[in-house]
């Protein structure tokens, strides 16, 4: 085993020996891209949603349930016990499965022909999706020591834009020269080669290497939530996380949409809109938000909830204003300003998260963030906004304004996740100090 060429924090409590440089970073850059696609294989959903909703005659609330609800209660219910094997057998092969199931399931997406045949396989994309993350932030942690964790994990955070772009930019304008389907099978195809790769390089990392607190011995479900209720800075993390999910995927969600419908747009053109916004500053609030991380001063976990906080409090204002103006220029120029907060906060709130957790729990904390996050940013937001989009619009069917009205009550809840990384700060230094000696 070689030796860690980053330098330990100054209490030393990293051990020496870890994987090589040019490992982590390949198994990062491997991570990353199995990000990437599990993001646009969501939502590339969004990007054809209205196409979708008028091929099978759906309401806003009937889509909603189509494509974010189906895929969402089977990812949140098969979350647990696949991250309960990923704390427990190989999380290399396990990766490699969920990768090639998703995928496969995505490709049927575009293959199906009736109401029940994407309803199926929009779930199985749920049930191969809740093996990804978890995973892949496990693994993670065991190539990198806590104080470089919130660099890492904003690296491989890098995969939201990129995937968020190739389900927006790319899907669109293969969903407008070629027809929604077409959309689902190009995002599909990619995947199911990923998951080789995964299967046929990574090398499954032994647990709790970097951490001064290391434990093989796995932990029961109830051991882990009885440990995690005691981690009150990691249940408002998750809160915090959750909420913001919450705010500013589910307005994203219904973005593209909402672009068609307010401004005339075809779907190639809201794609081509909201695709590089994604591309452009998400990219580039992750490398910002990387190099911040990498600074001595954010080794300490209040600093960084603290600048979650204002960020996700800033940008709450921009994200009323996009869907308050009638004016496409100024919706543009806010959703330019807002969408890089929902990828700012993904690799700290990992990060965070990871550093939150023992090594023997650290797939099931990150499942209980996600399973959070996803019952309101797949369930509640996107039912929530069709259901009030229907009842705004009432007997004449959802319209722009009736979705315009549902999206505005949907942007304020971003400072309800501020409040949650405020009440973390006051506990989280010893609530890292007991879960992984740093």
């Amino acid at each position: 085993m070689a030796y860690s060429m980053d330098p330990a924090p100054a209490d030393g409590a990293v051990p020496a020996e870890t994987s090589s440089f040019g490992l982590r970073w390949y198994v990062l850059f491997i991570t990353m891209l199995a990000y990437a696609i599990n993001i646009a294989d969501r939502y590339v959903v969004s990007t054809v949603l209205e196409d979708i909703r008028i091929d099978y005659g759906l309401s806003d609330a009937g889509i909603a349930f189509l494509t974010g609800v189906s895929l969402a209660l089977f990812y949140v219910t098969m979350g647990l016990p696949l991250s309960w094997l990923a704390d427990r057998y190989s999380r290399r092969n396990l990766l490699a499965a969920s990768m090639a199931v998703w995928s496969a399931m995505t490709a049927l997406c575009g293959l199906s022909r009736s109401y029940t045949h994407f309803l199926l396989a929009r779930i199985g994309v749920g049930i191969g999706e809740a093996g990804g993350t978890p995973t892949c932030n496990s693994i993670i942690c065991d190539h990198f020591p806590p104080h470089r964790r919130a660099m890492a994990m904003t690296v491989f955070a890098l995969g939201a834009p990129i995937g968020a772009w190739m389900g927006a930019d790319m899907a669109g304008l293969v969903a407008h020269h070629y027809g929604w389907r077409a959309a689902f099978l190009v995002l599909g195809v990619p995947g199911v080669v990923l998951a080789a790769i995964v299967m046929l390089t990574l090398r499954e990392p032994r647990r709790g290497q970097m951490d001064a607190i290391s434990s093989e011995q796995p932990a029961t479900v109830m051991e882990t939530l009885r440990f995690m209720w005691t981690q009150r800075a990691a249940v408002h993390l998750m809160m915090g996380g959750g909420v913001t999910a919450l705010w500013g995927w589910g307005l994203v969600y219904f973005t593209p949409t909402y672009l068609q419908r307010a401004y005339n747009l075809d779907v190639g053109t809201a794609g081509g809109i909201v695709g590089p916004i994604h591309l452009v500053t998400g990219t580039l609030a992750l490398i910002l938000t990387a190099w911040v991380m990498a600074r001595p001063a954010f080794a300490d976990p209040r600093r960084i909830l603290r600048v979650l906080a204002v960020v996700v409090g800033v940008s709450t204002i921009p994200s009323i204003w996009a869907f308050y103006t009638h004016s496409l220029t100024v919706c543009t120029i806010m959703l330019w300003l807002f969408i890089p907060a929902i990828y700012f906060y993904l690799g700290p709130a990992f990060a965070l998260c990871q550093n939150l957790a023992p090594a023997n729990m650290r797939a099931m904390f990150s499942a209980v963030s996600l399973l959070i996050a996803n019952v309101f940013n797949l369930i509640i937001a996107p039912q929530g906004v069709g259901l009030l989009s229907d009842w705004f619009a009432g007997p004449a069917g959802p319209d722009a304004e009736s979705l315009r009205l549902a999206l505005l009550v949907l942007a304020p809840t971003g400072f309800w996740a501020v409040l949650h990384y405020v009440l973390a700060i006051r506990s989280v230094r010893e609530c890292q100090r007991r879960a992984v000696g740093v």
